[in-house]
């Protein structure tokens, strides 16, 4: 049964760092992904791996607002996905969501993932 628990949010000024963490997605290869909703706006996609070693990497996805600022990783051995935040701004203050069980299609699309974790707060102050 997957069961999704993030952790790592918290509040820092601008151009500092956090990580987040994901866990209970379970073993074996699949997509697993972050998301951010930020208050009255839609939850958005921005970042997703395949948890599998052989892929090499290929399989991953960030949106143009992350990239060169974020990275993610996973640890097969911990069944754990890492969303490095470096470079924090203002706008990236937000609700940040994992998600596992993708059914396909565009890999930062929320409506193509099943599971959800619960959400850590991240706060980011100029």
């Amino acid at each position: 049964q997957v069961h999704l628990v993030e952790s790592g949010g918290g509040s820092v000024q601008a151009g500092g760092s956090l990580r987040l963490s994901c866990s209970g997605y379970g073993s074996g290869p699949k997509r697993v992904a972050w998301f951010r909703q930020a208050p009255a706006k839609v939850r958005e996609g921005v970042a997703s791996i395949y948890t599998d070693d052989t892929y090499n990497n290929a399989g991953i996805y960030y949106d143009d607002s992350v990239k060169d600022r974020f990275t993610i990783s996973q640890d097969n051995a911990k069944n754990t996905a890492y969303l490095q935040m470096n470079g924090l701004k203002p706008e990236d203050t937000a609700m940040y969501y994992c998600a596992a069980d993708f059914d396909g299609g565009r890999p930062l699309d929320a409506t193509r993932y099943k599971y959800w974790g619960q959400g850590t707060q991240v706060t980011v102050s100029s």
